[in-house]
């Protein structure tokens, strides 16, 4: 079978208001207020919970290794409290994933998210069901830019690694097509920040209308 892998934050979801959202929970109680600004920092936010303390610590003076490794620790139980308050699905995605599914793809997800959070954010989703595969950032010994987390994402969507492609947003989710030797489809419209056409993929999605076209010029039929 040939699959169709997503990647979840920024590609599928905005979910970048409620990671800064709990971002700032840490940076809060630590009594230096809400350091990152959910419009101006989104990009930095669909990095990781990682990436988002150490751009809020750079603002501030008085933190250590030690601050920042406890911090992570409130990040994620702050983000898993309140996980869906603010993020929404683009426009278009479950449309275009079951007109796939209808034409005999399989898809599936491939996230650096943790997996239980996001195993639990598209449960509240309410579209969980619609994935074959959903493998997160801890779910093997490796993450993505490593093409086996891709390749394992496929096979748990009863597909072939070598007949897929990456739905994403960062030049991770590029490099991890790259190394797999797989097609990428980088969207356009997600608040990553990066150049998506300078990347080179193997197409740029403008909306996601246009997905089920694109991975047929990609893949072929199913």
């Amino acid at each position: 079978m040939k699959t169709v892998i997503f990647d979840l934050d920024g590609t599928l979801a905005d979910t970048s208001g409620d990671l800064i959202a709990a971002a700032n929970v840490c940076f809060t109680g630590l009594g230096f207020g809400a350091l990152l600004d959910p419009a101006l920092d989104a990009g930095t936010a669909l990095r990781g919970g990682r990436a988002m303390l150490s751009l809020g610590f750079s603002r501030v003076n008085g933190f250590n290794a030690e601050d920042f490794d406890d911090q992570y620790q409130v990040l994620l139980e702050a983000y898993a409290k309140d996980i869906d308050r603010h993020t929404v699905m683009y426009p278009g995605a479950m449309e275009a994933v079951e007109i796939l599914k209808a034409r005999g793809y399989g898809v599936g997800i491939a996230t650096n998210k943790p997996e239980g959070l996001a195993e639990e954010l598209m449960r509240r989703l309410g579209v969980r069901d619609a994935f074959a595969s959903l493998v997160g950032a801890d779910t093997l010994a490796v993450k993505k830019p490593d093409p086996e987390h891709l390749f394992q994402a496929a096979r748990r969507a009863g597909g072939s690694p070598a007949r897929t492609c990456l739905v994403g947003d960062t030049a991770t989710d590029r490099n991890t097509a790259k190394a797999a030797g797989v097609p990428s489809i980088l969207v356009t419209f997600g608040p990553s920040g990066e150049d998506m056409a300078a990347l080179k993929p193997e197409a740029l999605l403008e909306c996601y209308e246009d997905l089920p076209a694109i991975v047929h010029r990609l893949l072929g039929a199913a």
